[in-house]
C-alpha cells in the first residue's frame, strides 16, 4: 500500500500513524467497484470464497447462514430489477446473495424430534445478521487477494419475498444483501471513497458526543465533496445524504415494511 492509499481513505495531510503488513495494506485499499469485464471467473474462485467465508467466526459455532451463487444471466437480471436495475449486477459474471438461514436447523431439529424455538426470537435474527456479514467480509478480502473487485447490494431487502421466490428459498431464510464479484474494468477504475476520521468514531473508556464529533463530521462533508467532484458526481455533504436516507420510511426503498415481510417469511422475533 502506498502513502497515498491511507490519505486517499481519511482526506487529511495529517493522516492517522497505523502499522503496516500486507493484510492491512488490502484492507486499507479497498474499494466498491460498480464496473466489471465480463470475464468469467477462474475455476475453484467460488470455492475459494466459500472457504474463506466459513473461516470467519460464527457465535455458538451455529453457522447459521448459507449463500447462493448466481451466475445465470436471466437470473441475474430478474434479481437486478428487484435490486433498484443496478447494472453491475448483469455486467459482473457472478452474484452472490447471502443468508441467513434457519431452514438447516430447522430440519435438524425436526428430525430430531426435538424444538427449534429459539430460531424464532430476535436475538437468534441478529445473530444471524452478524454470522453472514462475518463470513460475507471475509469473502470480500479474499477476492481482493486475489485482484477481483466486488460490491455489496443491499437492494436485494428491497423486494425480500420476490428474491426468495426466485431463489426458490424455504420458510426461515433471508436474502440479507448480495455482492457482486468479478474482474474490475481497467477503463473505468474505481477509487478509494474517504471515510469520517477518527475522531468520529473512536472513543476510549466511554462514549461522548462532543463539539469534536460535531466539527469532524462537516469536516468530512469537504473531504467527501472533493471525492465527488473527483469522480464526476453530484456534490453533497454527507451530513446531508445521511439525514435524507434516515428522515423517514419514504427514504427506504421499501424496506420499511421489513417486519412484516419478516413474519411473512417465517421469522416470529419474539
Amino acid at each position: 500500500m502506498s502513502e497515498a492509499a491511507l490519505k486517499a481513505r481519511y482526506r487529511h495531510d495529517d493522516s492517522v500513524a497505523i502499522h503496516r503488513n500486507a493484510a492491512i495494506d488490502l484492507l486499507i485499499e479497498h474499494r466498491s467497484v460498480r464496473a466489471y469485464l465480463p470475464d468469467p471467473l477462474p475455476e475453484g474462485t467460488i470455492e475459494t470464497l466459500v472457504a474463506a467465508a466459513q473461516s470467519a467466526a460464527s457465535s455458538s459455532n451455529l453457522q447459521v447462514w448459507s449463500v447462493v451463487a448466481v451466475q445465470d444471466p436471466e437470473r441475474k437480471a430478474r434479481l437486478a430489477a428487484l435490486a433498484g436495475s443496478q447494472k453491475h449486477i448483469v455486467e459482473a459474471p457472478l452474484l452472490l446473495v447471502w443468508l441467513i438461514d434457519f431452514d438447516r436447523l430447522t430440519q435438524l431439529a425436526i428430525t430430531r424430534g426435538v424444538p427449534a424455538e429459539a430460531l424464532d426470537y430476535t436475538e437468534t435474527f441478529l445473530l444471524g445478521s452478524v454470522d453472514t456479514s462475518l463470513a460475507a467480509q471475509n469473502a470480500v478480502v479474499a477476492l481482493e487477494s486475489l485482484g477481483l473487485g466486488s460490491v455489496y447490494i443491499g437492494g436485494i431487502r428491497n423486494h425480500p419475498a420476490k428474491v426468495a421466490a426466485e431463489l426458490g428459498l424455504p420458510p426461515r431464510m433471508f436474502p440479507l444483501f448480495g455482492l457482486v464479484v468479478g474482474k474490475p474494468d481497467p477503463a473505468r477504475p474505481a477509487s478509494i471513497k474517504p471515510r469520517l476520521p477518527q475522531s468520529s468514531v473512536l472513543f476510549h473508556e466511554t462514549y461522548a458526543w462532543t463539539d469534536r464529533q460535531h466539527d469532524s463530521a462537516h469536516a468530512y462533508d469537504d473531504r467527501l465533496r472533493a471525492f465527488q467532484r473527483e469522480q464526476g458526481m453530484a456534490e453533497r455533504g454527507w451530513t446531508e445524504l445521511a439525514g435524507d436516507r434516515t428522515r423517514g420510511p419514504q427514504s427506504m426503498a421499501g424496506r420499511h415494511v421489513l417486519r412484516t415481510v419478516l413474519g411473512d417469511l417465517g421469522f416470529a422475533l419474539r
